[in-house]
């Protein structure tokens, strides 16, 4: 495999990994291979921190509540909408000081710079999986591939992980969920100021239905208050083609009126098969405060993502065709292999392997528009109370397509196969709401949050060319579909509400308590399918399932007993409510047909986690050391099942029981020398079904076997060195075997990931700020590894279709500049 070197560029993943790190379940700490006082201006000024004059002050306000206003006060001003916790700052500058410095027991906090300093257009899920037990999965290196996306955090997948964006809902935060939104395509990485991410119980202020296994708040950042732009530019392997430009207005009169409006574009050809990957980003943000201690602000994002998908894998294929298989159109007569496939003729030898007409296809393609807004009202009441509400809306167009389906022919032109496309809608909105009180010794948060989500989802069957009459369009159009395989629509009401409180006992211990209530009532009606293509006379519909829980509790300890020691204990009950998908798509009990829905709604429950955490944190100049350890129960897991052969699957939503997860996450960052620093993590998750399952007549022995999809152990390791303007790291992960079969007779290989990065900083030229030159190697062992799986579900036993497998060794380069 060659590369041109020509077009080598990073946004390198370094930035702040030499200077800030984030402990397991608890604190965000210090990095650096040299303390505050080793940081030079010209660092600070780069994004990397700032004076130690204003650490120390930060921090002050941060343990003990001092400064101009309460800490938690200012938390409710600009903060994650947990209620409490630092202020999101109003000048990039102090945004990286809110993000390295924020401190709360069970919290880890990524910071602006730790994100920016990946390479440009990689997605933010990416720097979390710096974290202890964080997995994140793509098919491609800088994670924007959306049908690959994966996120997992302590053995809990993404569609379990409350996530929001200042207040927002993401929803499931997957591509195959149409109730919300991943965070690449609701804010540029660039915008974000920082990142609130609770690996255990997930806070109750956090709006969301489905944070089960913790929570994760991103935090957009402000206008500046001076006119001024920046622009990133990356280059890289396969064609990479990274923009990012951003213009603020400064502050346009004596009120303060300001606003950013930025573009980022990412365009890349795919690093196997054919054709590329084209996301678009606009995102816009005004503030316009009120007094001296308010404010109103609304934020914009538009996105446009035109992919050109990798193929799904099984071991079978893996075995007969290599790395290198994939969607054929844009290849040479592939329009001709995949028409004669259709056939049975197989004259690229799809046949090596028992399911030859699945081998692979003609084209799998996605198209996604969304638009996201949110007005902000952020209101100082008094002295003592603060009371902030969003109001959001949020639309989205979605067009994945898969050419060349060998099972149905094209009536109307006689091809012996069709293209199918989905053609699914989302509209949501929604209000969050609460406020915040500081009484003496405690900070009280009382909040609500409402959302509809209605969408339309469907698969519709067009007419492909017969052979000799064209190449059949990509990404349409493709005239009027001949039929409508299935269709469902889907209204969501959710209604939260929370109340906490935390109680300084001490200065040095602290008592968070508090509930949240959850009813959310999700109906499925005007349902049509096609019965040759379904299976089934009629799919799921004019049903409706409620997940109702008057009282999910948080408690939560944290002591600092002696200088540079710290214990803390969490406790939380949290629930889900059911996911919205479409017929097979997903683990949405609607997403079957009518009969199974009938046959499971009885066992039907709301899946819940009852999660308990112990944690312990010691800080000095030449260490930072913390260890985690959690018990989690899960009750009611629902999972999408495919069982039978691979050549004919049938697919089922059950409810599989519960699940037990003991684990424990650990990390250590060493000093040894100035500019040295040496981190390790070690996460170990013993997962496993406490049930054996019986599907279709049949029981598999699951109780025991580990989870699918995570691994039971994960170990992190970086060595970073500083010398003057010049950084370097490099990187290491291991990842261990992970169930693909739920009986487990069917495991991924465990794997190490390893790559380099350097960041060199030239400071102000020519009238230019901040000027940064980055170069990064991903993947720089040229591992091969299968990366996402469970795409198309799981199989109870045995091979499936369903993995992604990860990108080689590729290299980034980028530069920096403000003015």
């Amino acid at each position: 495999m060659s590369y041109n070197l020509n077009k080598v560029s990073t946004r390198l993943l370094l930035g702040s990994l030499l200077s800030t790190t984030c402990l397991p379940d608890a604190r965000h700490y210090a990095y650096a291979a040299a303390d505050a006082a080793h940081k030079q201006v010209r660092f600070a000024r780069a994004g990397h921190g700032s004076a130690a004059v204003r650490q120390t002050s930060t921090k002050t306000a941060l343990q003990h509540g001092s400064g101009p206003k309460p800490a938690a006060m200012a938390g409710a001003t600009h903060g994650t909408g947990h209620g409490t916790g630092a202020r999101a700052s109003t000048t990039a500058e102090e945004v990286q000081v809110a993000g390295i410095l924020r401190s709360k027991a069970k919290m880890s906090v990524v910071s602006a710079s730790m994100i920016r300093d990946q390479v440009t257009g990689a997605s933010p899920l990416k720097a979390l999986n710096r974290l202890p037990g964080v997995m994140f999965n793509s098919a491609d290196a800088l994670g924007q591939d959306v049908w690959s996306l994966q996120l997992y955090m302590r053995g809990f997948d993404q569609t379990q992980i409350g996530m929001s964006l200042d207040g927002i809902p993401l929803g499931e935060m997957i591509y195959r969920n149409y109730n919300g939104l991943p965070i690449t395509q609701a804010l540029a990485s660039q915008n974000i100021a920082q990142v609130d991410v609770s690996p255990g119980a997930g806070n109750e202020s956090v709006p969301s239905t489905n944070n089960l296994g913790g929570s994760i708040s991103f935090v957009s950042r402000d206008p500046k208050d001076r006119l001024g732009a920046e622009v990133d530019q990356g280059f890289g392997s396969y064609s990479s083609f990274m923009t990012f430009v951003r213009f603020d207005s400064g502050k346009l009169n004596a009120s303060g009126t300001k606003f950013f409006v930025s573009y980022a574009r990412n365009d890349s050809e795919k690093w196997k098969g054919y054709g590329s990957q084209l996301n678009e980003q606009v995102n816009a943000k005004l503030v316009q405060p009120v007094g001296e201690d308010s404010r109103i602000s609304v934020l914009y994002d538009y996105s446009h993502v035109k992919q050109v998908a990798y193929l799904d894998y099984s071991f079978a294929m893996l075995s007969a065709f290599g790395q290198n298989m994939d969607y054929l159109a844009g290849g040479p007569n592939a329009y001709k292999i995949a028409y004669l496939a259709a056939q049975g003729v197989y004259i690229a030898g799809q046949d090596k392997v028992a399911d030859a007409k699945d081998a692979t296809y003609y084209s799998g393609t996605t198209q996604i528009t969304d638009q996201l807004g949110a007005l902000t009202a952020d209101f100082a009441l008094n002295t003592h109370i603060r009371w902030k509400t969003v109001v959001y809306g949020h639309g989205e167009e979605n067009v994945p397509t898969w050419g060349g389906n060998p099972y149905m022919a094209s009536p109307d032109t006689g091809a012996p196969l069709s293209q199918m496309v989905k053609r699914p809608t989302q509209r949501r909105f929604g209000v969050n709401s609460y406020a915040t009180g500081v009484f003496g010794k405690n900070t009280a948060t009382l909040g609500t949050w409402y959302e509809n989500d209605h969408y339309f989802t469907n698969q519709l069957a067009y007419n492909m060319p017969l052979l000799g009459q064209g190449e059949p369009s990509v990404f349409g159009p493709w005239g009027t579909p001949f039929a409508t395989l299935w269709s469902e629509t889907y209204n969501t009401n959710t209604f939260t509400a929370y109340l906490q409180d935390e109680y300084r006992i001490l200065k040095n211990l602290t008592v968070h308590a508090g509930f949240r209530s959850l009813l959310s009532t999700t109906h499925v009606g005007n349902v049509q399918g096609l019965p040759s293509f379904t299976g089934t006379d009629a799919i799921a519909g004019g049903v409706g399932l409620t997940t109702a829980e008057a009282f999910l509790p948080h408690v939560s300890i944290d002591w600092k007993f002696l200088p540079g020691h710290e214990l803390y204990f969490d406790f939380a009950k949290n629930a889900k409510a059911y996911s919205q998908t479409g017929y097979h798509l997903g683990n949405s009990p609607f997403a079957v047909s009518q009969a199974a829905f009938d046959a499971s709604r009885g066992s039907l429950r709301p899946e819940s986690a009852l999660t308990y955490s112990l944690g312990y944190h010691y800080s000095s100049h030449l260490i930072d050391a913390g260890v985690s350890a959690y018990r989690v129960n899960f009750s009611n897991r629902i999972q999408q099942i495919s069982a039978g052969s691979i050549i004919d699957p049938v697919t089922e939503v059950l409810n599989v029981g519960g699940v037990s997860m003991n684990g424990v996450d650990a990390l250590a960052t060493l000093r040894p020398i100035e500019g040295m620093a040496l981190t390790n993590s070690l996460s170990y998750n013993h997962s496993t079904y406490d049930n054996n399952i019986m599907t279709m007549g049949k029981l598999y022995h699951t109780a025991g076997q580990q989870v699918i999809g995570y691994p039971r152990l994960l170990y992190k390791g970086t060595l970073s060195y500083r010398w003057r303007a010049l950084q370097a790291y490099v990187e290491t992960t291991y990842t261990s075997k992970r169930n693909f079969s739920y009986v487990g007779d069917v495991k991924i290989p465990s794997y190490w990931l390893t790559s380099f990065g350097t960041h060199y900083f030239l400071g102000d030229r020519i009238g230019l700020k901040n000027i940064t030159f980055n170069f990064n190697i991903y993947n720089m062992t040229g591992t091969h590894y299968i990366s996402t799986m469970g795409t198309e579900g799981f199989s109870m036993s045995g091979d499936y279709q369903s993995l992604m497998l990860g990108a080689p060794r590729q290299f980034f380069g980028s530069v920096h500049v403000e003015y």
